[in-house]
């Protein structure tokens, strides 16, 4: 029935061409909706973001959509190798298990510092307060995950590397940065996520 409609409007406009085409494209988005509310309610179709949250967000882009990171780990010269080892697991762990990133795409830089080499407000910020125990990770990757995907990410690795390191969680300062697929060469000074 809905679908005779949908006929019958489009016979009306080609008998008759109107004078005003922005009404013809006006039918056809109320159309549509009507479409797609009444395949809602018999349950033949789910609304666009319902769909979405369900699937891993590795699938919702696609197998060719790369979730690539690189973590850069900065923290002080007389950090404990085991803090280290912590850290790095953490990440790749939260990773993983968190923001789907494929196993063994595990690439990191550790950086120590002397004590005047990483600064930050004494004063303390947003409520927060430092000490010189600060561990700041960035974390470079492909752009797309939600915003309830980093926040558990964000906190897996503050949870992990405070009970297995006993860092105070006020210490882990994590930023994220998003990047396209094109802005990766992984070695032979090739673009390998090239657009095609």
């Amino acid at each position: 029935m809905l679908l005779d409609s949908i006929k019958i409007g489009r016979l009306d406009e080609e008998a008759q061409p109107s004078a005003y085409p922005r009404r013809g494209v006006l039918k056809a988005g109320l159309l549509i909706g009507a479409v797609v509310s009444v395949a809602m309610k018999a349950g033949v179709a789910d609304p666009p973001h319902a769909r979405d949250e369900r699937q891993p967000e590795a699938v919702r882009y696609g197998e060719r959509r790369s979730t690539m990171p690189l973590a850069r780990i900065d923290l002080g010269k007389d950090a404990p190798p085991e803090r280290i080892r912590v850290v790095s697991e953490a990440i790749y762990r939260a990773m993983v298990e968190v923001a789907n990133v494929p196993l063994h795409d595990k690439f990191q830089v550790v950086t120590r510092h002397a004590p005047d080499e990483i600064i930050y407000p004494e004063e303390g910020y947003l409520g927060l307060n430092y000490t010189r125990d600060l561990i700041i990770i960035q974390i470079t990757w492909v752009s797309g995950r939600s915003v309830d995907v980093k926040k558990k990410f964000f906190r897996r690795i503050a949870d992990e590397i405070h009970e297995k390191a006993h860092v105070r969680k006020e210490d882990i300062w994590i930023n994220l940065v998003d990047t396209n697929r094109e802005d990766w060469s992984f070695g032979d000074g090739e673009m390998q996520y090239a657009p095609k």
